[in-house]
């Protein structure tokens, strides 16, 4: 009898349809059963010797709710026997509804209850805690995981014991991950700790990955990646790190429409195993960044979402940095000026944050200055190492882009049509703040916030928390120009200011929008199993 190892995870829904992603333990068929009547089912496809199905379904009634079921073959697998949490729903959108959008970013696993946890409660956990105490109150629409949901280069010591029972440790890449089966076992836990389990299954989830998915530092600079390649086990690891991220994360991010006309999914359903199928994507992936898009776009109501990825698709050629390809570049263009005035605000989900502490974007724009050998030779050199160990590698490391992309705010949030907010959802950095940009010539028309949150369940070092608190001040603003004048770096083309934080700890932000206003709270996870409020903030007002 077939039995669910992973899920369901509720990935996709908006006014009338959903989808419902699981992994079983041999073929079969999976099926979602509604209480409102409705149901689909699809037949598992297999990768790598594990056995996947993403059920999508249609005619769900707008503005409703419904609680679901889990069958294979015709045997209920979920909701668990002895659940002590409530039904699974599946909630639809109504025009005019409001929209929450809770979102946030590095999730180490939690521990099994009974071992200490050093990085104290898990934000997911705690939110999965409210909302299960009380079904019927205010729950997030969306939940949008901004990158390292896994960590393939900092396990645990449970995955490390996992590890060493299946291979020798003292052979590389030792205690990270390896091929797709270790991947596996990092979505197992962190998935099936309990309270994140049943949350992912009742609140839809939107993803993109960040460098520990795959490494930490991904795709920093065209010297790394040579480096990389040039490392016996990197291929293999990248290769199941793109194939995991595809299976796990990327097709739950699809439309059923889209799920429907997408060539890879169709083929992958079709063979009997679609593993070879799916390992020569992840190669053509890793040959050429501009064959795939991992970046996508979600419209709630009149809520525009476009999710960018910000990893895989970087261009590396010190003479011709940039973070997106220009294929990936002219996509977001086109989804941002996308029927002006059809929606009221615009997120832009990246992992790494635009805006960043003004020290830190004026190192990172004379690091970028340094590698592409302006200075000289002997300071390339430099500034390849000090970008390595310093991570100086988000968007202010792409000087065009941050530009570009300056640009591309602006004339979006300008003229008639323009939306109320330009939100640029952030995480990585393991703290939390809120920037706001601001353009000489008195554009945008709408007000454009950095808004960074980090991490969900990870540990905040008093170096991260000392180094962010300087990082802000006066007295770094004025030591990042001395940076910007060595490098002679061109003056960015947008100014920002700090508006909230920094605020260090296990945490979620959240959205409300409803018409043209907005507002935003910031949660912080506490040892007795709540989520304190510690800023609340008003956006935007109709």
């Amino acid at each position: 009898m077939a039995e669910l190892r992973l899920g369901p995870l509720l990935r996709y829904a908006d006014g009338s349809t959903a989808t419902v992603w699981v992994e079983t333990s041999r073929p079969s068929t999976a099926e979602v059963r509604c209480a409102d009547g409705t149901r689909a089912e699809a037949r598992t496809f297999q990768v790598a010797g594990h056995h996947y199905a993403l059920v999508p379904l249609a005619g769900l009634t707008p503005g409703t709710e419904t609680a679901y079921e889990v069958h294979l073959d015709g045997t209920r697998v979920w909701p668990l026997p002895d659940s002590r949490f409530p039904p699974s729903v599946i909630r639809t959108r109504a025009d005019g509804d409001d929209v929450r959008v809770t979102f946030g970013s590095c999730r180490w696993a939690t521990p099994a209850a009974e071992e200490h946890d050093p990085v104290g409660p898990d934000a997911l956990d705690t939110l999965a805690a409210r909302i299960a105490a009380d079904p019927e109150a205010e729950r997030p629409d969306v939940l949008l995981l901004l990158g390292d949901q896994v960590y393939a280069d900092e396990t645990s010591e449970a995955t490390r014991r996992w590890l060493a029972a299946r291979r020798d440790l003292s052979d590389p890449p030792g205690n990270e991950v390896a091929d797709y089966e270790e991947y596996t076992r990092l979505y197992y836990e962190s998935w099936l700790d309990p309270e994140v389990r049943w949350l992912l299954s009742t609140v839809p989830s939107c993803m993109i990955f960040d460098d520990h998915d795959v490494i930490d530092d991904w795709n920093t600079s065209a010297a790394w990646l040579e480096d990389m390649r040039a490392t016996p086990w990197w291929r293999e690891r990248l290769l199941s790190g793109l194939m995991s991220y595809w299976v796990h994360q990327h097709l739950g991010n699809l439309s059923p429409d889209e799920l429907a006309a997408d060539p890879l999914y169709a083929a992958v359903r079709e063979l009997p195993d679609g593993t070879d199928e799916l390992r020569a994507f992840a190669c053509k992936a890793d040959a050429d960044a501009a064959s795939v898009r991992w970046s996508y776009r979600r419209d709630f109501g009149r809520v525009r979402l476009l999710m960018v990825d910000s990893r895989a698709a970087r261009v590396l050629d010190e003479q011709n940095r940039s973070m997106l390809d220009p294929g990936e570049a002219e996509w977001l263009r086109e989804q941002a000026l996308d029927a002006p005035g059809s929606y009221d605000h615009l997120l832009v989900g990246t992992s790494l944050p635009w805006l960043l502490p003004h020290l830190v974007h004026d190192a990172e724009a004379w690091n970028a200055v340094l590698c592409r050998g302006d200075r000289g030779a002997r300071w390339a050199r430099f500034g390849e190492d000090l970008r390595r160990k310093a991570d100086l590698e988000h968007w202010a490391a792409f000087p065009a882009s941050f530009a570009s992309l300056a640009g591309l705010i602006a004339e979006v949030g300008s003229g008639a049509g323009a939306p109320a907010t330009v939100l640029v959802l952030s995480g990585d950095v393991h703290h939390a703040y809120v920037a706001e940009a601001t353009w000489p010539s008195d554009v945008p028309d709408a007000r454009v916030l950095q808004l960074t949150c980090s991490p969900v369940h990870n540990s905040v070092p008093l170096s991260i928390r000392l180094g962010f608190r300087f990082g802000w001040s006066a007295a770094a603003r004025a030591l990042g120009r001395r940076f910007a004048r060595h490098g002679r770096c061109a003056p960015p083309p947008v100014k920002w200011r700090k508006k909230g934080g920094p605020w260090f700890g296990n945490q979620l932000m959240t959205l409300t929008l409803r018409g043209r206003s907005a507002r935003l709270r910031l949660e912080q996870a506490r040892a007795d199993g709540s989520l304190k409020t510690v800023e609340e903030s008003v956006l935007t007002t109709p």
